[in-house]
């Protein structure tokens, strides 16, 4: 392996790039080599995972073991040479998952597989029985259809979500199709509304919890939405719930379904003991530098979340990315090599929440916007980097193509123009920031991802060890370049606040 990738990049000297937006910028790919070498034969991303995922375990924004994480990937930068910090900020209250049962009692007994969704509340330990129904919530008109039904029941609110069985038959175009237009409307149910209806329909979907509520609604179920009783999760203090949400084993909401389409009406004992904290908490995100030798206020950001919902380990969202981040800044620092920029590792907190710990991060940092070469960010899984999503920076492909040119040999030299959604780059790029998300192998991350199955079980050695060398080379690489990379449109970025609910929903005298 040693020679193999040193002679992957000794191919490579100084790769010409041309004008990109008026300025030519020359790629050094000398360090490129070293880099790999390191990332390759002395690599210790894996036992770093390990211990995140297996002895610190999931963390979940606001718990005591995000914080043991913040303390431990702290120390670990320092023991690599680095000069490391933690940033607070501080974040909406948190919430504390607590034991939980449910119970198909009718029309035969049967356990359940599902979990509370985060920053709901549960039933205080009691267990509460109800029928199941399933309505149309789709408008405020079709919600007022049903309203009656809902009354101490345990309510479905949408049908059956499309999962495949990959047993089965491969999917038809047909198929393809009905699953894309199913999750479009999940995900982006008003995107063909005018911008008045689409706010109006918005502000429904806010309130509907609230009027399931005032209704006598038990609770909603929903659909995991995975296959082999994966179970999904999300939440966020941001959007507290007023009653319990339950998310439910596809393979037991899908029977549920059945028996009501068939005339039989399910019955359901759940009992869950969560606890949910309103007052304003602090949290801290892990940021550790290597100082530039020419251009130390110039900086190059890598980053990742350190994060991770508490059903599995956390190990491929984002313990993955993280470790990589981490074992980026082990590969420079221990190479020897000073680069000219200075480059800064961040392990964000809150991403799960809404990316709240790295727009808190940009926010504070908003004056060095200008002074931010680009941020690059690992947070897709376990499988190997592939190559780069330009974020409609197409006026970058071939700077990125060169900055990658040492690592095509490694598989990591595709460029596409790809916009990733749901990352910590997305913070920067209101301030102009250049920022990307690098392209991944799959590598099954739709079943790990927010599932009890997100473990160590399925992290890929060979491919963090790729991930973390591409990163280090590109970081490296990027603080190197003669110039500053153009700056991106800016905007007004999206402030951090509650979903709003209507006045009329609201209790007065509560919170």
């Amino acid at each position: 392996m040693r020679l193999h990738v040193l002679a992957a990049a000794a191919a490579f000297a100084v790769v010409s790039v041309g004008r990109v937006s008026g300025q030519d910028f020359t790629v050094d790919t000398t360090g490129a080599g070293a880099l790999i070498d390191e990332a390759f034969n002395r690599s210790e991303v894996m036992q770093n995972l390990q211990y995140l995922s297996d002895v610190i375990g999931p963390r979940l924004t606001g718990s005591p073991a995000a914080r043991r994480a913040n303390d431990w990937t702290l120390q670990r930068f320092k023991a690599y040479g680095l000069d490391a910090h933690l940033e607070s900020w501080q974040f909406g209250g948190t919430w504390t998952r607590g034991p939980m049962r449910a119970r198909l009692t009718a029309p035969r007994a049967h356990d359940v597989i599902a979990a509370s969704w985060a920053w709901a509340p549960g039933t205080g330990g009691v267990t509460i029985t109800g029928p199941v129904v399933r309505i149309d919530a789709t408008t405020p008109d079709s919600f007022a259809a049903y309203r009656s039904r809902v009354k101490k029941a345990w309510v479905m609110t949408r049908p059956p979500a499309l999962v495949w069985n990959t047993d089965g038959p491969p999917m038809t175009a047909a198929d393809s199709e009905r699953q894309r237009d199913f999750f479009r409307t999940v995900f982006t149910p008003y995107r063909d509304l005018d911008s008045t209806t689409r706010a109006r329909m918005q502000q429904f979907a806010n309130d509907l919890p609230y009027l399931l509520r005032r209704a006598g609604a038990l609770g909603i179920l929903l659909d995991a939405s995975k296959e082999h009783a994966l179970l999904n999760m999300s939440g966020s203090p941001n959007r507290i719930l007023p009653l319990p949400q339950i998310a439910v084993a596809h393979e037991d909401y899908a029977l549920f379904d059945r028996l009501l389409q068939t005339g039989t009406t399910p019955r359901l004992a759940v009992s869950v003991s969560n606890t949910i904290t309103r007052d304003s908490v602090p949290q801290w995100n892990t940021v550790a530098e290597l100082r530039g030798s020419e251009l130390p206020g110039q900086v190059v950001i890598v980053g990742a979340h350190l994060d991770s919902w508490d059903l599995g380990t956390g190990t491929t969202d984002n313990g993955t990315g993280a470790m990589c981040t981490l074992e980026a800044a082990r590969i420079i620092a221990r190479s020897g090599l000073k680069p000219k920029r200075t480059i800064r590792f961040v392990l964000f907190t809150g991403e799960e929440q809404g990316l709240i710990g790295s727009r808190k991060y940009a926010e504070a940092h908003a004056a060095e916007a200008d002074s931010i070469q680009a941020v690059i960010v690992l947070d897709n899984g376990t499988g190997a980097i592939t190559g780069q999503a330009l974020q409609g920076r197409t006026d970058l492909e071939g700077l990125w193509r060169a900055v990658l040119a040492p690592v095509a040999r490694l598989g990591a030299d595709s460029v596409v123009n790809r916009n990733k959604t749901g990352t910590d780059h997305l913070s920067f790029l209101p301030y102009g920031v250049p920022g990307f998300n690098f392209n991944q192998l799959e590598r099954g991350y739709g079943h790990t991802h927010h599932s009890q199955s997100d473990t160590y079980a399925m992290a890929i050695a060979a491919d963090l060890k790729q991930a973390a060398a591409v990163m280090a080379v590109s970081a490296y690489e990027l603080a190197n370049l003669p110039g500053l990379i153009p700056r991106g449109d800016r905007s007004a970025p999206t402030p951090v606040q509650a979903v709003k609910v209507s006045d009329s929903l609201i209790v007065k005298g509560t919170r």
